[in-house]
This record gives structure tokens, sequence and C-alpha cells, in this order.
């Protein structure tokens, strides 16, 4: 009897014990949070990973009673590794969210495997338009390049340049890039000669050196952010630097995270982005102090705040549905809207993508450092693309 007793009671304390852990389990919230923390575009991984990181000192790593779990894996800039990553997260770590993406075949990848699982898809830094269409669950908080491209091309015109050469990277965003510039800008009258460059291993010199022979107005670039140092030794190898070409783009190219090394070379540079580190506002006085203070010095970028606020999205979102992933969080994200260190941003319900300010600026010397001046605003800029569908 005592044995019988005995037996009853150690079954009962196991099955509390398991019934405990499954309880355990399901208050913690894992972030599968996939990046190119090696490779070429090592700079994008390292930036959003540590403002993501940044984020959670801040706020804590518990959300509606849940623990937050960030599991950071590197996709070494490989589309299959990440697809590979995204698998593994989602059935061996049984994540409720994945995050990060520095390129756009990366965040392409597993958009099968968020729909197929229910798994949001949070895309903090890959760019072309199209991604949030390949699936239902893909939420962005970067940008699209033809957001941030089309206010370059009404800049131009604008601003007197008649013959533009645009030289971007061979790959979705350097297409919609090419695509948006060119359109807007000869819709406005303006001649627009297009070349593309291998994303893979770039050589610059054969490109410039067409540019400086067909003498256009300005050259408009985009490249991935840490390529664009690259891209300006490469500038100043075939003079163009003084050969009186004004050099235009999206801020890719002027990323903030290089753009101290780049030295003189940047200075006059015009650019239209969604961030800079100079952006005058309490927010960001605030984020860039923290982030630099967590990093050894480290300036963010535009990466690190697609990074920071992908985090305040999953959070908040996590806060709505009392941490309850799937379409419920979803949901939950679309028409968020927040002041974030970039300025007021919102998602779009129907698309999806962030809607947020464009600047337009200058690369100046402030306090001995290259900084993105903003001298002007476009606010509240939808993707064009999608926004052109819906017309």
């Amino acid at each position: 009897m005592l044995r019988r007793t005995l037996l009853s009671a150690v079954g009962a304390t196991a099955a509390m014990l398991a019934l405990s852990g499954v309880a355990m389990a399901q208050e913690t919230v894992k972030i599968g949070l996939i990046l190119p923390m090696t490779g070429p575009f090592a700079s994008t991984g390292r930036q959003i990973e540590a403002a993501a990181k940044l984020y959670m000192q801040q706020k804590g790593d518990t959300v509606a009673g849940k623990k937050i779990q960030l599991i950071v894996k590197d996709d070494t800039g490989t589309a299959d590794v990440t697809k590979r990553l995204a698998q593994e997260l989602i059935v061996n770590d049984k994540i409720a969210v994945m995050a990060g993406f520095g390129l756009t075949p990366l965040a392409l990848a597993p958009a099968p495997l968020a729909t197929q699982a229910k798994v949001p898809e949070v895309v903090m830094a890959a760019a072309t338009s199209t991604i949030t269409e390949a699936s239902p669950f893909i939420v962005r908080t970067s940008f699209t390049l033809p957001q941030a491209t089309v206010p370059m091309a009404d800049w131009a015109a604008q601003n007197g340049l008649k013959k533009v050469a645009t030289l971007v990277s061979d790959y979705g965003p350097g297409i919609d890039a090419e695509k948006a510039f060119t359109a807007a800008f000869t819709a406005k009258g303006g001649q627009v000669e297009n070349l593309r460059v291998p994303l893979a291993n770039p050589d610059f010199s054969p490109f410039l050196q067409k540019v400086a022979d067909a003498k256009p107005d300005a050259l408009f670039v985009f490249v991935p952010s840490g390529i664009g140092a690259q891209f300006m030794k490469q500038f100043v190898e075939r003079g163009l630097d003084k050969s009186g070409i004004k050099l235009i783009g999206p801020g890719d190219v002027t990323d903030d995270d290089l753009l101290n090394n780049m030295g003189d070379v940047a200075l006059g540079a015009i650019t239209t982005q969604h961030y800079s580190a100079d952006h005058d506002s309490a927010e960001n006085k605030a984020f860039v102090e923290a982030f630099k203070k967590a990093n050894n010095g480290m300036r963010p970028n535009f990466m690190a705040v697609g990074g920071y606020d992908g985090m305040h999205l999953i959070y908040e979102g996590l806060k709505k549905t009392n941490g309850e992933g799937g379409q419920a969080l979803v949901d939950a994200m679309k028409g968020m809207s927040w002041t974030s260190p970039r300025g007021p941003v919102s998602i779009d319900p129907q698309t999806r993508d962030i809607v947020q300010n464009i600047y337009v600026r200058k690369v100046e010397r402030k306090n001995g450092e290259l900084y993105n001046v903003e001298f002007a605003t476009i606010p509240n800029v939808k993707d064009p693309v999608k926004a052109a569908k819906s017309n």
C-alpha cells in the first residue's frame, strides 16, 4: 500500500514537472534573427544585431508576461543558408518570429516557410519592393528602394540636372532603384544612361570609365550597404571626384557606418534616405548616444534603425496579442504607428510596408566628422510601386 502511494506521488510529481516544463516553454517567445554576420555584407548584420540587443537592453526581455529570447544566426549572405536556418529555427527552436534579412534574396528564401508555418517574417534591411508580396506573413521595417529613389529623381529634375548616368548593383534592389529613378526622371524631361555592376565581387572601374567618357551632369549610384567605401575608392581612382559630375543616389552609398572612412571625396554627395545619424530629434539623439555607448563608439546607420524599429514592432505586437504569434501577431502589426529615431512611421495595413519620411541630405563635415545632413523632408512616403498598383 505504501509502495503504491509512493509510486503515485512520484508519478504525480513527474507529471507536474512535465506540465511545468510545457508551461515554461510556452512562456518563452523566441525570435530568430537571421543576418549576414560574416562576408561582404557583415556590416549590415553587425548593425542590426547591435540595434536589436540595444532595444532589448532598454525595454527588458519580458513582454506580456513572457520571456523574450533572441537567437542570432549567421547566413553568410547566402540564400540557401538563410532558408536552412529558418527551417531549423521553426522546427527545432519553435520560434514565434523570424527577423533580419540583410539582402533581398535572403528575405525571399524563407518566405514560403513563413506562409506554411504561419511565422511572421520581419524584414529589417532588404529593400526590393516586391518582398512583402512573397508572403502574407512578411512585414517590413526598413524601406523600399523606389521609396528612397523617386524623391531623388524629383530633386534632380528640380535642380537643373538634364543628363544622368545610373550605376547600380545588378540584383533586385538595384534594378528597382534604376527603374524608379529612370521612370521618374525621364517623365520630367531628363535623359538617362543605365549601367549595372555584378553584385558579387564588383569592379566599378570599367563602368566608371564609361561614365567619365559620357560626361553626364550627375552619376546616380546604388550599391548595397557595406560596399560604398569600395565604390568611393574607385570613383577617386578614375578621377570622377574632380570631373564636375555630381554624385547622387539613395543613401546606401554614403552609409553612416562607413562614411567617415570615405574621406573628403564623399563631401557634397546628395542622397535621399529615411535615416541619418545626424537626424535632429530628441529620439534620435538618445538612440545614437545609447548605440555608440553600447558598441564602442560605432555610429548607427539605416540598417540599425531598421533593426531597432523591427524589435519595437515585435514587442508592441506581442503586447496587443498578449504574447500570441502567428496570424494574430501579423494582424496586430498592420496599421501600427510610432515615433522612431528616424521620425514618424507606420505600417501600411494593405501592403505591410513601412510608411515614413524621406529626407534629402548632403554630406558635410560637422565637428570633424562626416555626416549626411538633412535639408529637406518629403513626409509620409509609401512604396511608390505598390501605391501605383492600387491607383
